[in-house]
């Protein structure tokens, strides 16, 4: 859930890092980033239910680094 909040937020906040995004991620409110998003999860715990606990870890890394990229945006640091 995280990952959905965070990359909602971002779509959102109009931050000029968007810009970078191609159109197709920040149109209609950023449906095709959740999308991919959501594609990211069911493929992580597929992998994950089907013998590789890497995956699971992998998803969980990558949480970390879009929770540690959310605050840098949020703070105004990036």
């Amino acid at each position: 859930m995280a990952n959905f909040a965070l990359s909602k937020a971002l779509i959102e906040s109009d931050h000029p890092i968007l810009e970078t995004l191609p159109a197709a991620f920040r149109r209609n409110g950023g449906r095709v980033s959740l999308a991919f998003e959501f594609v990211v999860l069911v493929v992580a715990m597929l992998l994950a239910a089907n013998g590789w606990p890497s995956a699971a870890w992998l998803y969980a890394g990558y949480t970390i680094a879009n929770g540690a990229f959310g605050w840098l945006v949020a703070t105004g640091r990036l």
